[in-house]
């Protein structure tokens, strides 16, 4: 009997462990404390304690990643036309209203169309002499604010009439005789003038070519000023041709306009209007007094070359 007794206590387990199951889904905290394992030896309890399982952890739990929100466009023009309940930090854009309409006014040379008050660049369009703009009463530096297609453009405010433009009268009797006086009409020449040796001191090659030419083609001319230290004169380029007959001068200034591409022409002034090449389709403009007859080239035909 008490062989048996000690098989049976050799075959018993000498310690029971304790497994709690733990899920991915649920994090718990464990901690053994005293488990008391009881076993029978003789009549004797003995007790084994298990070590306390040390406690995990839970991590932290993650936020959840919050909604975006859609940004609205920078620069769209239907931005005031949504709801606003859209955020006060976005931007918006006004539309600009179109200025009424207050006359109409007639066009007395051909117009360079300009996006603003100021000449920059090339012009948007070239609108001819003779038709009517829609003004809006504004102006700035010279210039009249008008409505063209719907747009807002600037046009010189000098070349604006209420009456139709009169078309000018041809050519006086006067000024053709002037002008056949003209050996061949004149074209460019290099040959030097009779008296050219003081006058073309310190002009350039083309102040020089100027000079020849216009010598060349109108006889009558005799006085001229050259090089000196003022205005565009101080570069050699600039000649002033001195006259008595207006009909003289007029013919001159034609002249040089019509070779302005051979000569090299940058700008002409005769009779207080001055003429230039880049804005050719505006014609001979107006200029300001300046006080008396030599200052308003009325004795004079001023040429500039570049």
């Amino acid at each position: 009997m008490a062989a048996r007794h000690k098989h049976v206590q050799k075959a018993a387990p000498r310690l029971l462990r304790l497994a709690l199951p733990v899920t991915a889904a649920t994090l718990v905290t464990v901690s053994l404390v005293g488990v008391t394992v009881a076993r029978s030896s003789g009549g004797e309890q003995e007790s084994t304690q298990v070590a306390a399982a040390p406690a995990t952890t839970a991590p932290a739990a993650v936020a959840p990643t919050p909604r975006t929100t859609r940004a609205a466009p920078r620069l769209s023009p239907y931005l005031a036309d949504r709801d606003r309940q859209v955020s006060r930090s976005a931007r918006r854009v006004t539309l600009a209203r179109k200025p009424p309409v207050k006359d109409h006014k007639f066009r007395t040379a051909n117009l360079n169309l300009w996006p603003a008050p100021k000449e920059s660049g090339k012009p948007l369009k070239v609108l001819e002499e003779g038709g009517k703009v829609a003004v809006t009463g504004a102006e700035k530096a010279g210039f009249a604010q008008i409505l063209y297609a719907g747009q807002v453009r600037w046009v010189k405010a000098a070349y604006l009439a209420d009456k139709r433009p009169v078309p000018e009268p041809a050519e006086s009797d006067e000024a053709a005789d002037s002008a056949e006086a003209a050996p061949g009409g004149g074209g460019i020449t290099s040959a030097p003038c009779p008296d050219g040796s003081s006058t073309e001191s310190g002009l350039t090659s083309r102040g020089i070519t100027l000079y020849r030419s216009a010598c060349a083609a109108f006889p009558a001319l005799s006085a001229y000023g050259g090089l000196d230290g003022h205005g565009e004169h101080s570069t050699g380029n600039a000649i002033d041709f001195m006259v008595t007959d207006p009909a003289l001068g007029q013919a001159l200034a034609d002249w040089a306009r019509a070779h302005a591409a051979e000569l090299g022409v940058y700008d002409i002034i005769w009779a207080q209007h001055i003429w230039t090449p880049a804005r050719g389709g505006e014609g001979w403009r107006p200029m300001s007094d300046r006080g008396s007859a030599t200052a308003n080239h009325y004795d004079h035909v001023h040429i500039l070359v570049s």
